[in-house]
Formats: structure tokens, sequence, C-alpha cells
């Protein structure tokens, strides 16, 4: 599948986690398959946009915010949005560690 099928993927997994749920839970609150969100987090299933918008209803995650810093087909490596990905798996005290090792970095321009 395409890198955009595996980063999303990747982010309502993420989501789930966050939200202490299990790939059944989620499944159940979506109304969806259990093996469904699990193809769907490994990237191996290509999820339709119905699909896609039970899952952020039952994550309470907006669209917009799953779709974020999301760009196709560049020769270049997207870096901030890489960045994202990496950073919006961390908790809350490691994210904000991340954000002063940035801040540091930004001002020795």
């Amino acid at each position: 599948m395409s890198q955009i099928t595996h980063t999303i993927g990747s982010r309502l997994k993420s989501r789930r986690l966050e939200k202490g749920l299990t790939q059944e839970a989620l499944a159940e609150l979506a109304h969806l398959h259990p093996s469904y969100i699990g193809q769907v987090e490994r990237g191996e299933r290509n999820a339709t946009i119905q699909s896609i918008e039970k899952i952020c209803i039952a994550l309470d995650y907006p669209m917009e915010s799953l779709f974020s810093h999301i760009i196709a087909n560049q020769k270049d490596p997207d870096y901030p949005g890489l960045c994202y990905d990496l950073i919006i798996e961390q908790s809350t005290d490691n994210q904000k560690l991340i954000f002063q090792i940035v801040s540091q970095i930004s001002k020795k321009k």
C-alpha cells in the first residue's frame, strides 16, 4: 500500500492506544469488524472515507487532524510531516521535551 495508507493507519492506532481501546472495542464503537481495524492500522487495507469517518468519530479524532501534514508524491521526504508522525506517538511529556529541543535549535539560526 501507499505511504499515506501506512501513515493514516499509524495515526489511528496511536489515537486508539491513547484512548486505551483494543481493536475489538474500537470496532464495536465504529460498527466495523475487528480484523478490518487491524488491517487499516497496519496499512494493509485502503479504507473508504466512510470507514475512516466512523473510526474517527469512535476515537473522537477530527478527520482534519488525521489528514494534516500528509503530502503525497514528492521527491524529497516531507520532514515536517515525518516529524509530526513521530511526535504524535509520544507522551505529552516527551512532546514537551521535543518542543523544547526544537525551540533551542531554532534559536541558534
